[in-house]
């Protein structure tokens, strides 16, 4: 009888699911601390329609009519007692047949508990999807989308990298020694062109038809999972693409920041990105409320999140995507564009319902004051609290460049990352900050360090042993770079060699590399392996010395485990005295270099026979 009742309530939807077009979550769970629910219904001359819904534990406590007659917005309340099932939404209007949508409220798989987000124990590997594999040649084109062909001899073209060349190569990830994984935007781009990146989304409740399908981001996160390899979701508050379904037909006059003007067809308002007004105590009104609501791009709307059906609507969005891919943390492009109440609201609302969860967002800023106000507990002269667990640590990416690359000199060269590393007095928690050696949107390391291989691997030494997260942009594990053109976006997201089929090089398999990039990865999987085990980089205190001679030395300690990091500019032979570590108690200790394996007792001095980087460890 149940089953018969069910089967008819389908069929009662389907009878008026073609003047609903839809509804927005898709579907919700019981059991939130947060027990609203907003739903975006979109059909149309909904407006006219008063909604009923009948289901125990859940009540429809206002319906909000919009400034378009094609969207209505009902508040739902679902109730500590509410369990899961589907339910009918009736549509009535006078002189109208009855419309009927089923809803589901589904049971959370899972505690909130249990979403354990990334920390200091992770090396997250950053993933352009587009560029890195193509397992199924079959959705690289995809009838009806407005981009229709793939040219990989196009550096700003659809190459067909999808979501199953991420999952196929999930062994080669978790080998190398990375975590975590953090792929670029995957949801639907239907741009005309160089939407390959994935910013530019017209659809936030969709997986990109050409990255594959929500089963296939589902299984990407469970396979993972199985290999300890933790996903970290790419998502946008702070613009949409121009062709997201909603731009022809906007709910409210402010859904976006200057709609009047964009709707007359006017020039657009560019945002002035002066960063600085949120924290500027003099700044005047007219250039924060440009920094903030002026666009990006002509091709990017950008989102006003002062009308608060968008606040909810993006709130919910990141919700139902952590619940329904088992996340393990969200990077949050452009995170000081939004309004940013809002975005502390936003990060307040997802750490509420996931405790452990964690949150990285981007500053690109290479002023420390203008990262750590960003940062969860920051003690701001204005209050602000962004409840942000991590933010980007732009700021230590710049000075690790200039600290290799240039001349020992009493304010250049190692000594930038040491007054650097300084800075961290002003973080709240620095172990929670991400840092990074390049990422996609900027040259690529190898480049930035004129392609000096040794220069690289002391980069990719010294961040694997500060306290912070580290982020690896895919390829910089064998010495990916874009030197032709410095500063291009396509050529930075260069493909993966070996991620389509007849690639005469297979990175994955170590094939067609040349001696200094194999022997580059082979470093990366050492460090990485390594780090993945050792309990002092991810939670031991710091201590570092003040660099003398072109050599800088670096100190993780926790009980008796001590890594030793000693970054060596020097070009001939060198005799480093260790007297000046005495403070850190090692004489007569043994200590294995990881690399190489070698043992040596610290005593009075180490030769150090090359410029390169060393990290020696108490641990067997």
């Amino acid at each position: 009888m149940k089953k018969t009742l069910f089967i008819l309530l389908i069929l009662w939807s389907m009878s008026g699911a073609a003047q609903i077009d839809r509804v927005e979550p898709p579907n919700w769970w019981v059991g939130f601390e947060d027990t609203t629910l907003q739903l975006l219904v979109k059909g149309e001359n909904i407006s006219i329609y008063t909604p009923e819904i009948e289901f125990q534990g859940v009540s429809l406590e206002n319906v909000h009519k919009a400034n378009s007659p094609n969207y209505l917005f009902l508040d739902l309340k679902i109730s500590a007692n509410a369990q899961p099932g589907n339910f009918a939404i009736v549509f009535d209007a006078k002189g109208e047949k009855k419309i009927k949508y089923e809803y589901e409220l589904k049971a959370r798989v899972k505690p909130a508990e249990e979403f354990i987000g990334f920390d200091s124990s992770d090396v997250i590997y950053l993933i352009t999807p587009d560029r890195f594999a193509n397992a199924d040649p079959k959705n690289d084109v995809v009838n009806g989308l407005k981009e229709s062909k793939i040219d990989r001899e196009n550096d700003y073209a659809r190459h067909g990298g999808d979501i199953k060349g991420i999952t196929n190569h999930l062994s080669y990830i978790s080998d190398m020694g990375f975590t975590a994984i953090w792929p670029c935007p995957l949801l639907t781009n239907d741009m005309p062109k160089t939407s390959y990146h994935g910013y530019a989304i017209t659809d936030l409740y969709e997986i990109d038809p050409r990255f594959g399908t929500l089963e296939d981001y589902v299984e990407l996160s469970s396979k993972a999972n199985e290999k300890g390899v933790k996903l970290v979701m790419d998502q946008v508050a702070n613009h949409c693409g121009s062709e997201h379904w909603w731009m022809k037909d906007l709910p409210f006059e402010d859904w976006i920041n200057y709609q009047k003007g964009f709707e007359k067809g006017e020039e657009t308002v560019y945002s002035n990105h002066k960063r600085t007004t949120n924290q500027d105590i003099y700044a005047a009104k007219i250039d924060a409320n440009q920094m903030t609501r002026g666009w990006f791009v002509d091709t990017m709307p950008d989102l006003n999140q002062d009308n608060p059906f968008m606040a909810k609507y993006l709130i919910q969005n990141s919700i139902w995507w952590i619940e329904t891919a088992h996340l393990s943390g969200i990077r949050q492009d452009t995170y000081p564009y939004p309004d940013k109440v809002f975005m502390s609201n936003w990060a307040g609302a997802i750490m509420k319902e996931y405790p452990n969860f964690s949150i990285v967002g981007e500053e690109w800023s290479y002023n420390p004051l203008l990262v750590g106000y960003w940062q969860d507990g920051s003690n701001n002269k204005d209050g602000y609290d962004s409840n942000l667990k991590s933010t980007m640590d732009f700021p230590m990416q710049k000075n690790m460049i200039e600290a290799l690359k240039e001349e020992e000199n009493w304010n250049t060269g190692l000594i930038k990352i040491y007054e650097g590393l300084a800075n961290d007095f002003y973080y709240p928690s620095p172990k929670d900050i991400m840092i990074f050696p390049d990422n996609h949107d900027m040259d690529r390391v190898h480049t930035q360090l004129n392609e000096d291989a040794v220069l690289t691997k002391m980069a990719m030494a010294y961040l694997m042993t500060l306290p912070r997260i580290p982020q690896v942009y895919y390829g910089t594990e064998i010495l990916m770079e874009n030197t032709a053109k410095p500063g291009d976006h396509g050529l930075i997201r260069t493909d993966f060699p070996g991620g389509w089929q007849n690639d005469p090089i297979n990175a994955f398999k170590g094939e067609g590399l040349n001696e200094e990039q194999l022997d580059m990865q082979d470093n990366m999987r050492t460090l990485l392996q390594f780090r993945k085990q050792s309990k002092a980089i991810h939670e031991g205190k710091t201590v570092h010395f003040a660099p003398k001679q072109g050599v800088y030395v670096l100190f993780r300690i926790l009980d008796e485990q001590v890594v030793v990091l000693i970054l060596n500019k020097n070009t001939e032979p060198f005799e480093l005295d260790l007297g000046k570590f005495k403070e850190m108690t090692l004489e007569n200790k043994e200590l294995t270099n990881i690399f190489t394996g070698e043992s040596l007792v610290w005593k009075d001095s180490i030769k150090l026979n090359k410029k390169g980087a060393i990290i020696l460890t108490t641990s067997k």
